[in-house]
């Protein structure tokens, strides 16, 4: 790989870590949030959802933002907009000027991470993904590993002021590294911005992450989300529709018809859930199972960190030598059988015993991540980079959000499967074989894959992957 390429995906990888720390270490500082701003964490939660809403609506844009441009000069604006947002989320004296301010950061945040890996795919050979994309990756499972830690720490012995305020020097930094080393790139097209679909697509994807964040805290009723749900479904068919009528959509959907771009997208999605409801009911089992206190449950949790960077290398080694179809399917089985493990985790298991499992829980996720990260743009052709990032970023994103949505409806129907009214252990290990249930069905696509398939990412010919294969 390129030292030019390794650095782009370096410095883009750390925005990443800087945006996922964000969003998952405010989740320890509300109750503390919520006594300043003289208000309750049910009501806070509108600085979470409005954050992710704002990512949900702007992520499509910002491909074209990038293209019509220079992703460059986008790229910076964006850190700039990151940082002047946390320094407003910092300052915040109440709730108002906190949703506010965390909108703009949402807003800034849809175009930081989204633009910087298409410039990571445009500065990269086929054959350096593996290792490109496994830096950013490694930045995507850290921060959510990192940032609950991050934040009990900081309320705990400064404020929760220093969760926005650490991104000044990052941010900071992260533009002096941009300035030195991402070459200028020009705008690339004159497309008219498709404005129809921006506003159908924008409503269609901010309903559903409305209505898994209603999920949440549903308590049963699941009327009111569902439908929110099913009627945003209704209208990205719409805007799926409005795309095949237009001569310059705003996400060109015929990507989809590349089958190892589509199998990402879709079981790898239902994947990507599973991945992501780990930081949400792991550290919750902890406490509420175990009796820990949220620092130390955080510190306990941070064995899956470990195993994630300590598999980050050795991806890159596997991701060469096995075709992605046996990495897929043999390590998501690996994946479905840890997460059952962690179902029979109890009380009475020791705690050096639980590390063990959370540790390898780490590397299942952190290689399938990296996997299906890398082989999306595998068959991606150039010309449609662009575009394939921003429906890749997009889908991403809505795996997060209904990962936490997932957590908590399996948790729900645990506990009124016992008819426990406080959540038990027995609740979090019936939720986990539920979602394990779930990861084994994310397998069944991943049979399509043949072979040959991401031969290119691996820097091999096509031709001598189909005699190995043979």
């Amino acid at each position: 790989m390129e030292k030019e390429s390794r650095i782009i995906s370096l410095i883009v990888g750390g925005t990443l870590l800087m945006e996922m720390l964000d969003t998952t270490a405010i989740s320890t500082a509300l109750p503390k949030m919520a006594h300043d701003f003289e208000s309750d964490v049910v009501h806070l939660s509108a600085g979470i959802t409005s954050y992710t809403v704002m990512l949900a609506v702007f992520i499509p844009i910002s491909g074209w933002i990038a293209d019509r441009y220079g992703a460059k000069k986008v790229f910076n604006l964006a850190i700039i907009g990151f940082i002047l947002s946390s320094i407003a989320c910092g300052l915040s004296t109440n709730l108002t000027s906190f949703v506010i301010a965390r909108i703009c950061q949402g807003t800034a945040g849809a175009l930081m991470v989204p633009v910087g890996r298409l410039i990571v795919l445009k500065h990269t050979e086929k054959k350096d993904l593996v290792e490109a994309i496994g830096y950013i990756a490694w930045a995507g499972l850290l921060g959510p590993i990192i940032g609950p830690v991050l934040g009990g720490f900081f309320t705990t012995y400064f404020s929760w002021h220093w969760i926005f305020f650490i991104n000044i020097p990052v941010g900071v930094f992260a533009l002096w590294a941009v300035h030195q080393f991402i070459p200028a790139m020009d705008s690339e097209n004159n497309r008219p911005l498709d404005i129809i679909g921006f506003f159908i697509s924008g409503i269609g994807l901010a309903g559903i992450m409305l209505g898994t964040e209603m999920i949440g805290a549903a308590k049963g009723d699941y009327t009111k989300p569902v439908a929110t749900i099913v009627a945003s479904f209704a209208l990205m068919a719409v805007s799926i529709w409005h795309s095949k009528r237009i001569k310059y959509p705003l996400i060109d959907y015929s990507i989809l018809n590349v089958k190892t771009f589509r199998v990402t997208v879709f079981s790898g999605s239902i994947t990507r859930m599973v991945i992501n409801v780990a930081p949400f009911i792991l550290p919750l089992m902890l406490q509420l199972g175990f009796g820990l206190s949220p620092f130390h449950a955080g510190l306990l949790y941070m064995a899956n960190m470990f195993g994630s960077m300590s598999m980050k290398p050795v991806a890159m080694w596997i991701t060469r030598r096995f075709d992605f179809r046996k990495v897929l399917i043999g390590n998501g089985i690996i994946l479905t059988l840890v997460t059952a493990g962690l179902s029979l985790l109890s009380i009475q298991t020791p705690i050096w015993l639980v590390a063990i499992v959370f540790f390898f829980s780490g590397l299942t996720r952190s290689l399938q991540f990296t996997s299906l990260n890398t082989l999306a743009y595998a068959d991606v052709p150039n010309e449609q980079m662009s575009n394939a990032n921003t429906l890749y970023n997009t889908a991403q994103q809505m795996a997060l959000g209904m990962g936490i949505a997932l957590g908590a409806v399996t948790l729900h129907l645990a506990s009124s499967y016992y008819q426990d009214t406080v959540y038990q252990m027995r609740d979090f290990s019936l939720a986990l074989q539920l979602i394990a249930g779930l990861s084994l069905l994310s397998l069944i696509e991943y049979f399509k894959i043949k072979p040959s398939d991401g031969a290119n990412l691996r820097g091999i010919s096509l031709k001598k992957e189909v005699q190995n294969a043979a």
